[in-house]
């Protein structure tokens, strides 16, 4: 081919992808207007901080769950300086049984971060955003389109199963290759004006048409042009994580009651659960109860007067599976640990509002109950 026919083949190509973005962005921009999600508390502010927070709660969780604790957060945190002098006890806390704790703990460093290097305010920049803890590019993306109505590509998990569907892109996300992919279609498709409106279709798109289970395929705006519905692969895609059989963990949890209060763990930073506190625990391994074991440690905190075994139960995470084996165990007397760093003795009447993960709680409130009415049964 001559130079001249590759230059105008070029100047074609680029003028086609603009028309297509164009087509596709007012398309999206109308169906946002008329169908799309326009009540949710962090869509009425410009505020970086609670637009940052909503994006953050938001990451892998319903928005049904998330608005109670957005609202609980900004009322006890209203701005992010009041969030970094926060003690973390707290912040964990309020997080308590929204899950994926990695996420407040990167929250509460992330708000340090912001207050000591940027003076309390978030910089308007999506590059600078994604190095900050715990904001990616598109979170980074995101807080700057609705704070400021800046031109930067998104590519959530909405986003990813809605342009997987729609342009029949396989491949697992997590891959390097598929998600170039992926971001190469969201930056092409970006309008150059509306921006906002436009971020806010996709994820609604995504979050109430174009549904993991059971999409609304007949209620779509690109129904006619879907890829994966023309080849009836929609429930095909995106490509799932190469699945492996999940590891399983057998633990025992003690919970060592004595006047009201409880024994509590508190875990590391980093790992499962990570900040928060939790029951003791005894994995059981082969050729070893755990009960046995526990029962013997118990004794390191007092004297045990009675013995109480619970019905097991299983918690999921994204990694393992934890198989839970509760023992109460009623303390005729507790040693003092006022010198102690790993271990406290916590009142259970305040466990309702305690940093726990929420299988704990569940647990715990209902030692409280027990411990009420100790006849209450088991």
């Amino acid at each position: 081919m001559r130079q001249e026919q590759q230059y105008e083949l070029c100047i074609m190509t680029k003028r086609t992808e603009k028309a297509t973005a164009f087509d596709f962005a007012r398309i999206l921009i109308a169906w946002q207007k008329q169908h799309g999600r326009h009540g949710l508390p962090w869509q009425k502010t410009r505020s970086a901080y609670r637009i940052w927070l909503s994006e953050i709660m938001l990451q892998q969780t319903q928005v049904a769950t998330v608005v109670p604790y957005y609202t609980r957060f900004l009322r006890r945190f209203p701005n992010v300086c009041a969030l970094a002098e926060a003690e973390h006890e707290e912040v964990m806390a309020l997080w308590s049984g929204l899950g994926y704790y990695a996420r407040a703990r990167h929250l509460h460093r992330c708000a340090k971060v912001i207050v000591q290097k940027y003076g309390g305010r978030f910089p308007m920049d999506a590059h600078a955003l994604a190095q900050l803890p715990g904001i990616g590019r598109s979170t980074a993306s995101a807080i700057v389109v609705f704070s400021c109505n800046i031109r930067a590509p998104i590519l959530d998990g909405n986003v990813v199963r809605f342009f997987s569907r729609l342009f029949g892109i396989d491949g697992y996300a997590g891959t390097r290759v598929t998600k170039e992919r992926l971001w190469q279609q969201a930056e092409l498709l970006l309008p150059g004006r509306n921006v906002k409106a436009y971020t806010q279709g996709l994820m609604d798109v995504g979050a109430t048409l174009c549904t993991r289970v059971r999409p609304a395929c007949e209620r779509c705006p690109f129904a006619d042009r879907c890829v994966a519905l023309a080849e009836d692969s929609v429930s095909a895609l995106p490509t799932r994580k190469p699945s492996r059989a999940l590891p399983q963990k057998q633990v025992v949890m003690a919970l060592l009651v004595y006047r009201g209060s409880i024994l509590l763990k508190k875990r590391p930073d980093s790992g499962i659960w990570g900040g928060l506190f939790s029951l003791p625990e005894e994995e059981v391994r082969a050729g070893r109860e755990g009960a046995a074991e526990m029962r013997q440690w118990a004794t390191c905190f007092g004297g045990i007067a009675e013995e109480e075994r619970w019905n097991n139960f299983v918690h999921t995470f994204t990694h393992f599976r934890l198989h839970v084996t509760p023992i109460l165990f009623r303390m005729s007397s507790a040693i003092s640990l006022a010198n102690d760093a790993e271990y406290v003795w916590y009142a259970l009447d305040r466990t309702a509002t305690a940093p726990l993960p929420a299988p704990v709680k569940k647990l715990l409130l209902r030692a409280h109950a027990n411990a009420v009415s100790p006849n209450s049964g088991a």
